[in-house]
Order: C-alpha cells, then sequence, then structure tokens
C-alpha cells in the first residue's frame, strides 16, 4: 500500500519536500491555506505590474540545479536566467559602490574606495569559497539529530570559524566602513548581526561575489511555478484555500489532519508552516517546544513591504539597490537590542523591470521596497504610511529625482500580514536566525520527538533562513522519512 503523506503549506521547502517524497514513491498531498501558492514567495499582478511578494534575489544558482538535476531536469526547462550586472547598488550618503558580475569588477571597486583593498579581498573571498564547499556540500546536507554531524575532517580544520564573526573577520582586513558594510550586509539573509554570526559564515560573500546575483525572466515566482509543475508531474496533488486547523494525533501517532472541518487521513504529516504555528495544531502533550523556547530565540527580522507602480522609467538605479546612507549600527540595534520602530532605517530597493520589461507596463516601472524591522512590534497603517514617506524622500534624494507624483498605486505588507497570511511567529519574516547556538543541531527539529510521523521543514528548522536552505530542507526532511517511514 502506498504510503500517504499530508504537507502543510506551499513555500520552497514543502514543495522540494512534495517533490522528493513523490518521487519516492509516496502519495502526496499539499494543503495551501491561502488563494495561491509559494507561501511567503507569492505573486502581485496589478494593473499589469508583477512583483514577487518575497523573496527577490537569486542567489547560489548551483542549489537550484541541483535541485531540478535530482529529478532529470534543469531549471532552464522551466525558466531563463539572466546573471545581472551589476548585481546591485549600494547608496551610502556620499557616494555608492556598484558590485559587478565579476571578482575582477569588484577588485576595481574597492580600489577606488580603498587603495590596496583589493588584495584583502581577495584572500577573504578565497577563504569563504572554502567555506562555501564545506557547508554546501557537508554541513548543511547533515539533518540536525546530532552534533557529531558537525565533526568532519574538513569542519575540525575550521573549527576557529564557529567561534569567530563575521564581524570580526571582515574588520581586521577592511577599515573603510562602506567596504565593511558591503562586507557585512550578505549575512542580513541569515537573520543575525555581524557580530553574532559566525566567521564561517562567510561563505553567504562567496555567494554574493563569486557566484553572483541571478534573475529569473518573470520574477522570483517563476520557480514557485516549476517547482509546482515538476511536483505535479511526479503526481502531487496541490489543494489550496485549504487551511489546516488540527494535526490529529492516537496512539502518539500523526494519523492526519483537519482542514476546512473535514479529517484528510495520511500515514505521516509534514508541515512547512511556521513551526511555532504548526504544534499549534497539536493538543498541548503532544508539542516539544514552550512558549518561553519560542521567546527566547532571536529571530531573523521581519519586514515593512511596499509594492509600488510607477507610470515612468526611474533614472539611476540599478535592479537591487541598498540604501546604507544611514547608520548600519544602530538599525541593526534597533531589530536585535533593544527593538522598536527604527529612526533612520536602511531599507532595499528592488525594481526588476529595469532588466525585464516583461514586469511593468511599457514606459513603467515596478518597485518594490523593504525596511528591516524587530519582529514583535506594533503595526499600524498610521506607521505604515510615516515609514514610506521617509523612505520615498531619502529615495528622490539620493538618486536626484522626483518619483512621488508618478506613483499609480501603492500596496503595503507588514507584520500583521505575516502573522494573518503565513501564521508567522510574532510576524517574522525569514524565521530563526543562524546564530551559533542557533546553528544546525541546536534549530528546532526537522522530526518530532514527541508524535510519531510527524516531521517539520522550512527556514524555522534546519539548515536555516533563504531559498537555497528551504530547497535542501525540503530535500533533508524527505530523506528522514524514509529512514523512519
Amino acid at each position: 500500500m502506498q504510503k500517504k503523506v499530508a504537507i502543510i503549506g506551499s513555500g520552497f521547502s514543502s514543495l522540494s519536500a512534495a517533490c522528493y517524497l513523490s518521487k519516492l514513491g509516496y502519495g502526496v498531498t499539499v494543503f495551501e491555506k491561502n488563494e495561491t501558492i509559494g507561501g511567503r514567495a507569492r505573486q502581485l499582478v496589478r494593473e499589469g505590474f508583477t512583483f514577487d511578494m518575497g523573496p527577490s534575489w537569486y542567489w547560489m544558482p548551483d542549489i537550484f540545479d541541483k535541485f531540478f538535476a535530482d529529478f532529470g531536469k534543469k531549471t532552464s526547462d522551466f525558466y531563463h536566467l539572466d546573471k545581472l550586472d551589476p548585481a546591485y547598488k549600494i547608496f551610502f550618503s556620499d557616494d555608492s559602490i556598484t558590485i559587478g558580475d565579476s571578482m575582477e569588477k569588484i577588485c576595481q571597486e574597492f580600489e577606488r574606495i580603498e587603495k590596496g583593498s583589493s588584495e584583502h579581498l581577495v584572500e577573504f573571498i578565497s577563504k569563504a569559497q572554502e567555506n562555501y564547499d564545506i557547508a554546501i556540500n557537508k554541513v548543511v546536507l547533515r539533518p540536525g539529530l546530532s552534533p557529531f554531524e558537525l565533526v568532519t575532517k574538513e569542519t575540525i580544520l575550521k573549527v576557529d570559524q564557529f567561534f569567530k564573526t563575521i564581524r570580526g573577520e571582515v574588520r581586521k582586513r577592511f577599515k573603510n566602513p562602506k567596504l565593511i558594510a558591503s562586507l557585512e550586509f550578505p549575512v542580513l539573509f541569515l537573520g543575525a548581526k555581524p557580530s553574532k554570526t559566525p566567521a564561517f559564515y562567510s561563505f553567504m560573500n562567496f555567494a554574493d561575489f563569486g557566484l553572483g546575483t541571478w534573475h529569473p525572466k518573470g520574477g522570483m515566482y517563476e520557480i514557485i511555478s516549476a517547482m509546482a509543475n515538476l511536483a505535479e508531474e511526479l503526481g502531487v496533488t496541490i489543494c489550496t484555500n485549504a487551511p489546516v486547523e488540527k494535526i490529529r494525533v492516537k496512539d502518539n501517532s500523526t494519523i492526519g489532519i483537519t482542514t476546512n472541518g473535514s479529517p484528510f487521513d495520511a500515514d505521516i504529516v509534514l508541515s512547512g508552516a511556521d513551526y511555532h504555528h504548526s504544534e499549534t495544531l497539536l493538543d498541548a502533550e503532544y508539542r516539544q517546544y514552550s512558549e518561553a523556547y519560542w521567546d527566547h530565540k532571536v529571530f531573523a527580522p521581519s519586514s515593512l513591504l511596499f509594492y509600488v507602480g510607477f507610470d515612468k522609467k526611474l533614472q539611476n538605479i540599478e535592479h537591487h539597490n541598498l540604501f546604507f546612507d544611514t547608520d548600519f549600527e544602530q538599525h541593526t540595534q534597533e531589530i536585535y537590542d533593544d527593538p522598536k520602530w527604527p529612526r533612520e532605517p536602511l531599507f532595499y530597493a528592488n525594481f526588476p523591470s529595469v532588466t525585464d520589461g516583461g514586469m511593468a507596463p511599457q514606459g513603467c516601472e515596478t518597485g518594490f521596497f523593504l525596511v528591516p524591522l524587530a519582529p514583535g512590534l506594533e503595526d499600524t497603517p498610521a506607521l505604515r504610511n510615516k515609514y514610506f514617506d521617509l523612505i520615498m524622500a531619502r529615495f528622490e534624494k539620493n538618486t536626484l529625482q522626483k518619483i512621488t507624483p508618478n506613483i499609480m498605486f501603492m500596496e503595503s505588507f507588514c507584520l500583521k500580514d505575516f502573522v494573518e497570511q503565513y501564521n508567522a511567529y510574532k510576524g517574522n519574516a525569514y524565521g530563526m536566525a543562524n546564530t551559533l547556538k542557533q546553528t544546525a543541531f541546536m534549530r528546532p527539529k526537522l522530526k518530532s520527538k514527541k508524535v510519531k510521523s510527524l516531521y517539520f521543514t522550512g527556514q524555522l528548522t534546519v539548515p536555516g533562513p533563504g531559498v537555497p536552505p528551504s530547497l535542501i530542507s525540503g530535500k533533508l526532511v524527505s530523506e528522514l522519512i524514509a529512514r523512519f517511514n
């Protein structure tokens, strides 16, 4: 008899797991609470403008290639990729840095800012590449069951890298604050301060400068569509408008779920929804982690997002733009140390229509703006409007143009929406930070310790936050399921 698996959620990790489990011979059904699939990576289409609602950076192309290769496919079977040049632009108060599509171009830019810095950069990225090879081929492929998973001949030689920090490694090589900010920024994708992130995670810098920044034509949602097509080709059933109200348990083993008031019987339940929320679907006696446990964890930031349609092409911008024209340290403190709405926030602006004309009507621009925030803050329309005006003013100043008269519409998305639409704990956007004490086996487990045949996947478990780790998380949990079921 074919074993039935019920998967909660349809984000990257859930769709990844669905594909692997179906390939292994399980009967897989995916339940998505919203009208469309994708979880945080959903798409917004309005008046001819196309927005990725969540992830917008395509890094680590090798991880996507490996995923599709596991099914005898290539990414090019599903979507077209372009390498961005420049990858992105960083605006400071008195200058800007453009990150090109090769180390040669990036070294030239570093030399322009700080003489002699390119030599240090080559050395730093070379070490980051070593870390990347170990991380991607060894560490992240372990399911987080034991501390001994981290003990390999490669990691033993790098053990000091787990106790030093990114901040320390960057600042001993570079003195210019602009270069420091450029090298410390990628770990924000891991959801923690550079001063709290192990130096081993410099592999993100290799992902950035070494592998480059890519764009799937049509946006990141093309990956979700590709994965869903692959899943259905493999025999997976995907149900939308299907919120799960309960994970059903009998004799300490899961027997299925309840969705829209009706039971669905399954031999195995896998939740790719927010881990904390997933456990609330269980009776209290079956939960592994207390409220106190979650409250004491370091969560990655949430976000205030704006989706804006402009009736003209904008000037002096690239596809990806970072605005570091205010105090980097102050904003990170206002996220992690003293959570509050930031006084002068850093922000990110994405204009995919700069390189992909099909994402906006002719002569128009699709704009996505993101302000990192601490999770759990107050969220009101007045605060959203205040910060929209603030970042628009800064954007106009830094790019030397007026844009507010050209706004056709603006939609916002913030903490309340993350809670309402994704059941995200405290409205988090990126899951749990990858600090030393929240790495590998110290993250919430893929396999329930209390309920047989109950599993979890996604950014709150291993390997951690981000799109490529989510693909890997789906693979890891499918292997665990095959091993124990």
